[in-house]
């Protein structure tokens, strides 16, 4: 495939986190380090089912420093399309995976002043490798947790033994602008926000920094890639003629895949534009956090791992 270099690893240890969240550490095959990484980063990890693939990106929870050990956090989602779903009913100690090296369009902009977090839910995974680094150059954090009542305790935990900072949980429904506009408004200038979560609060975030005036440079978001699904539509292949069914529950990064196009890939999450493909006809549409808004107006490229099309065809470059 035409994505990142993999490395095989042994998942060396599975812990309930919460009732739907498990942590695998996984270790290398080859008994060697794993690569280094920086905090922030993300691997995709290649699931090998009996007749489907999946390529999940999911954060590294620990410190940047440690490479005997990788670890990552998975939710399993009632309507995943079988990726989460699979890392909880078929991997076990002494699984064997495939996965990429490090990456990271989630890096700590480290001449900040100040650094202003917040986390929905498993959204919380990137901050967890971030919060270390943080502390250890004593950089001034702020922390907020969004989060259901029954996961409160456990996120809090993970979060508390990696920063001395405390942080602020909320399990009550709120819109971004109630929740977090008059704290977002009193912020000193230099300071750095980062959210990562569901689409919702992660736009509604973005938004309330935008009218208060907050420069782009100084917002920054990580998508995990899991809005993807919707309404099914044919991608045609304008190079060959070729014609590939998109179903409900795949992206069209995933549907190439599986049609055997050796299509580029990074993040699959919608933030790098490494696999950015241009279009023909038909309209997409956008789900990714890559494009400007008159970027995705143009509607001349789509980002396949989490953008789709409307009106059942899309005509693409390739």
């Amino acid at each position: 495939m035409n994505g990142p270099k993999t490395i095989p690893v042994r998942v060396a240890h599975v812990e309930p986190v919460t009732d739907d969240v498990r942590r695998f550490t996984l270790v290398p095959a080859d008994g060697r380090h794993l690569p280094a990484y920086s905090a922030g980063s993300h691997v995709i990890v290649t699931m090998r089912g009996e007749s489907r693939v999946w390529r999940n990106a999911y954060s590294l929870t620990t410190p940047s420093g440690v490479r005997d050990a990788y670890q990552i956090m998975v939710r399993r989602v009632s309507a995943s399309r079988g990726g989460s779903a699979f890392m909880h009913s078929s991997v076990s100690e002494g699984t064997r995976l495939d996965i990429s090296v490090p990456s990271n369009f989630f890096p700590l902009a480290r001449r900040g002043g100040k650094h202003v977090m917040i986390a929905g839910g498993i959204g919380v995974t990137p901050f967890l490798s971030m919060l270390p680094e943080l502390a250890r150059i004593r950089a001034r954090v702020e922390m907020h947790l969004c989060c259901r009542p029954e996961d409160a305790d456990a996120f809090t935990d993970l979060i508390a033994s990696r920063t001395a900072g405390g942080v602020a949980v909320y399990v009550e429904v709120a819109g971004a602008k109630e929740r977090f506009g008059a704290m977002l408004a009193d912020q000193p200038a230099g300071t750095h926000l980062y959210t990562c979560g569901p689409a919702g609060l992660m736009e509604g975030v973005a938004e309330t920094a935008r009218a208060l005036g907050w420069p782009e440079s100084h917002f920054h978001q990580e998508s995990f890639g899991g809005a993807s699904h919707g309404e099914p539509f044919v991608a045609v292949l304008a190079k060959s003629g070729r014609e590939v069914a998109v179903t409900g529950d795949q992206s069209l990064l995933e549907a190439l895949e599986a049609a055997g196009v050796d299509a580029p890939y990074m993040c699959r999450g919608g933030a790098c534009g490494t696999c950015a493909l241009e279009v023909l006809e038909g309209t997409p549409e956008h789900r990714d956090f890559f494009q400007s808004a008159a970027e995705r107006a143009t509607n001349c490229n789509v980002l396949p791992c989490v953008s789709r099309a409307r009106g059942g065809r899309i005509v693409l470059n390739i």
